[in-house]
């Protein structure tokens, strides 16, 4: 086993973990961050990001992640791929073990692990993903304009983001497995107006049908009040999941969550429940999961955490 120390740890990348290295590295903090086993993040999932300030045609997003890991190498930030073993936060400073057998000891550390969204387990879904399957609308809707799109989720978050669909698509398909909707009342009479939202209640999806070239159709399970099952089939060009996201904090048992499982911030800043530990991106974002807020985040990580080594005589 080896063993190094650094000033500061930063534990996942995509915007928020390589922008925290960013500020760490140019405040000369000499960050060390530990990719993940998918660097980049949820972005390289996606093809072209256009709500990205500054790219004005878009751009593909793995070529933007890998200009913010880019820069972050350029101002010093050690990267290495591979993942986290173990974290003790009991002991300061704290010790990290990574998969490699490598012991860290930090000052500070910066969490940036993100969150999971939810998936129904279908192949299918793998088969789409990128070409008509997407966990995020606010992301992906725009390449949906004039097409049938379906959401699956009946809380607030999948009539938010039908509603949302609406506005760009032609057809939005509202798939609830459930008999009622879970979203709030508020939620529910402002769907009531939307002429183009189909909700399609007791409904669940089978298996989702295309070509190379993309999604063509869902197939949909009904079943209500009888043993008996009808299968019916949506043309559709696009499948939104909207069934919530895991975030990724099995690593941090210690780290103060919400009831979702997100990790606690002070207000406006980083500072977690653990002196010393800060939290940037989705995994403490319940709400906007944006590759913007979390950039946004992950510069006021490092700023904080930045701060906490001046105070505690760390610098």
């Amino acid at each position: 086993m080896t063993m190094e120390q650094t000033k500061v740890l930063i534990i996942g990348s995509g915007p928020a973990g390589y922008t925290a290295a960013i500020y760490a590295s140019r405040a000369n903090l000499k960050p060390i961050l530990i990719e993940g086993t998918q660097p980049g993040g949820q972005l390289t999932t996606t093809t072209i990001v256009e709500n990205y300030p500054g790219f004005a045609d878009g751009i593909d997003g793995t070529q933007l992640m890998m200009q913010m890991r880019t820069q972050a190498e350029k101002f010093g930030t050690d990267i290495r791929y591979g993942s986290v073993a173990s974290v003790d936060m009991s002991t300061h400073p704290f010790k990290v073990l990574s998969d490699d057998n490598n012991l860290i000891e930090a000052q500070t550390i910066i969490i940036a692990t993100g969150a999971s969204p939810k998936y129904l387990g279908l192949e299918s879904e793998k088969r789409f993903a990128g070409i008509g399957v997407s966990a995020c609308a606010t992301c992906d809707g725009f390449f949906y304009r004039g097409k049938n799109v379906a959401v699956v989720g009946g809380g607030d978050t999948a009539v938010e983001e039908a509603i949302y669909l609406s506005g760009l698509a032609k057809q939005v398909y509202l798939i609830v497995r459930r008999s009622e909707l879970r979203a709030s009342k508020a939620m529910q009479a402002k769907l009531s107006t939307v002429a183009n939202i189909a909700v399609l209640y007791e409904h669940q999806t089978k298996e989702l049908k295309g070509s190379d070239n993309g999604l063509e159709k869902a197939v949909l399970i009904y079943k209500k009040n009888t043993p008996e099952e009808k299968t019916i089939e949506i043309e559709i060009d696009g499948f939104f999941l909207a069934i919530g996201h895991t975030p990724n904090t099995t690593l941090f048992p210690n780290v103060a969550t919400d009831e979702q499982g997100f990790i606690k911030v002070d207000g406006a800043t980083s500072h977690t429940n653990i002196d010393g530990v800060f939290a940037c991106g989705d995994v403490c974002d319940p709400r906007y999961r944006q590759a913007i807020t979390a950039a946004a985040s992950g510069c006021r990580a490092a700023k904080d955490a930045e701060l906490w080594l001046i105070r505690n005589d760390a610098h």
